[in-house]
């Protein structure tokens, strides 16, 4: 694409696509995104979390910077720059990182059924930064998700208010995703739907590669093939390809229905996490994520109806 790509849009305007071409982009980002927690899970097995945190991010950026030269992307004004800082701190350094950690100590079905709440959060954030009146309804229905997904993770450490460090974490990296996806969401309509991941990767990159050689430099990265193969998936597809066709479907719209297939995507986890892992599905993982999910449906579809620009939620990176 050039720098006159027809991706690149005048704020808050649509991309000229097919009827339900937003839906068909939307869900192919969130089938990539479904095997994040899952393989991130793999990696920590043999990769210590800061490096499959930070480095998943170096990898993205050289592929993301090879991308924006050859297509020679203009650069970003000085006040979207700002807005990708936004973008970057939360989708790029926040969430892999507080994943990685967290992943580390919890099975991934758990941590599936708590990031589940991300599509209330972004919707959350998502009003906050529009400044939108939502009726009383999508309160009650983001803070029985926060609830429900407090009271799953409490439950399975053996009670309410039982919360391990892993689960502050996840808890840390649905705020962190949710603040990045819902400025995601406004950009991406600015600069386009694969640049404003590209630049958010550009600029976060010389933190990363800090963070990326201090791991090396405490351990030498060993891993089996397997862990290796999962690293280069999130590094390719979770932290880059995926949000081609996540930011696309955004993009293209309408936003609020597009965000909705976000919805699957925590069921998508738990099921790769029992097919792929082997973890057992116990009847509270099945419950909680039931109820974690259809919480966080209620406040998306209670959310007012989009005014141009309205950022939405994004799936888990």
């Amino acid at each position: 694409m050039s720098q006159h790509s027809s991706a690149t849009l005048a704020k808050g305007t649509p991309v000229p696509a097919a009827p339900g071409a937003g839906l068909a982009w939307g869900l192919v980002g969130v089938v990539a995104f479904s095997f994040t927690v899952p393989f991130t899970r793999v990696a920590v097995g043999g990769l210590s979390p800061l490096f499959i945190g930070s480095a998943r991010a170096v990898a993205a950026a050289v592929l993301a910077g090879a991308a924006l030269a050859l297509t020679r992307q203009a650069l970003p004004r000085p006040r979207q720059w700002v807005r990708l800082a936004v973008v970057g701190a939360g989708v790029v350094v926040g969430f892999p990182l507080l994943t990685s950690y967290a992943l580390s100590g919890a099975p991934a079905s758990h941590g599936a059924v708590v990031i589940a709440l991300l599509p209330a959060a972004t919707a959350a954030m998502a009003v906050l930064r529009g400044n939108e009146r939502p009726p009383p309804r999508f309160w009650t229905a983001a803070g029985a998700g926060a609830l429900a997904a407090t009271g799953f993770a409490s439950a399975q450490w053996g009670g309410f208010g039982h919360l391990r460090l892993a689960d502050l974490l996840l808890f840390g990296a649905v705020l962190a995703a949710a603040v990045g996806y819902a400025e995601g969401g406004l950009l991406a309509r600015e600069l386009g739907a694969w640049q404003t991941v590209s630049w958010a990767l550009v600029l976060c990159s010389p933190v990363m590669v800090v963070l990326a050689a201090t791991s090396v430099a405490r351990h030498t990265p060993t891993a089996s093939p397997t862990q290796w193969a999962a690293f280069a998936y999130l590094a390719v597809v979770s932290m880059f390809l995926g949000f081609f066709a996540w930011y696309r479907g955004l993009a293209i719209g309408p936003m609020a229905r597009v965000s909705q297939v976000q919805l699957v995507q925590p069921v998508l986890s738990i099921a790769w996490a029992a097919l792929l892992l082997g973890e057992s599905l116990t009847p509270v993982t099945v419950l909680g994520g039931l109820v974690v999910v259809l919480c966080a449906a209620g406040a998306v579809r209670a959310r007012p109806g989009a005014r141009v620009p309205q950022p939405a939620p994004g799936p888990t990176a």
